[in-house]
């Protein structure tokens, strides 16, 4: 196991002002180019470096425009997009470095989180100790696996008629859970075309948005400890199947949600 192996794989290097050079790490790569998670996580990076200040993460959007090789030099350009008194706007567009051609671009939202009142309306699903379950080691990577899965409820997902499923997920290089990691996770389980199926099938993700809602002492609490990872699709057809996510804390506290539009065939 190598220690803080996403930081890594996540480096950026100044090349100006707001704009950022890195590489598209081969350990990180899923079915169709790179994972997801990876390419929505790297975008956040960049975003936070660029606005250097103590919002936090309250949303990102990421679109996937087109597949990002392992290997790739990319330039990762970024802007401030507006502003008010506690929320801060901004953009990123991930680019070939050789070819200059644009594979990504995200929107980001930073907000200073101040006390207020709070609700929610949902609570996280019951589930045994992620340490009873089997162990499952995971892609995204060509080069040994990066993340761990103990799969609860609804796998393997193949001709089932929900697309319900909940397991116990982790990044396994040590690393603190953060919100680089909560984006990075958000993108971690199997397309939800899969559960109405026979077997694996195309898909790839087109568009992604994760919504943070854990504060800093929550995720401190977390540690490197699993998150429970609960995911759902709405509806899927004509080629189309809105999906979401929720990752909640051991102690039942919502992190982080997040919603994405893939593509199946």
């Amino acid at each position: 196991m190598v220690e803080q192996d996403l930081d890594r794989a996540l480096r950026l290097e100044p090349s100006g002002a707001g704009v950022w050079s890195a590489v598209a790490d081969p350990n990180y790569e899923s079915a169709n180019g790179m994972f997801g998670g990876w390419t929505t996580a790297v975008a956040l990076r960049a975003v936070t470096r660029s606005a250097a200040g103590e919002a936090e993460p309250s949303v990102i959007n990421v679109n996937f425009i087109a597949k990002i090789e392992p290997e790739t030099n990319l330039i990762i350009q970024t802007r401030q997009a507006g502003e008010s008194r506690a929320v801060s706007h901004w953009m990123a567009e991930l680019m070939s470095a050789n070819e200059n051609a644009t594979l990504a671009s995200a929107s980001v939202v930073l907000a200073e989180r101040r006390p207020s009142d709070e609700h929610i309306d949902v609570s996280a699903p019951g589930a045994p100790d992620p340490d009873t379950l089997e162990l499952v080691y995971l892609a995204p990577g060509t080069a040994g696996e990066r993340c761990a899965m103990r799969p609860i409820e609804g796998f393997p997902p193949f001709g089932r008629t929900t697309t319900y499923s909940t397991a116990w997920v982790k990044e396994i290089s040590g690393r603190p859970v953060d919100h680089l990691q909560l984006a990075f996770l958000s993108d971690l389980r199997p397309p939800r075309s899969f559960y109405w199926s026979d077997g694996l099938r195309p898909s790839a993700t087109l568009t992604l948005s994760v919504y943070f809602h854990a504060t800093n002492e929550e995720l401190e609490e977390v540690g490197d400890d699993y998150l429970l990872s609960e995911a759902f699709g709405t509806r899927g057809a004509r080629s189309t199947s809105e999906e979401h996510l929720r990752l909640w804390s051991r102690g039942g506290v919502l992190l982080s949600s997040s919603v994405q539009m893939a593509w199946y065939r």
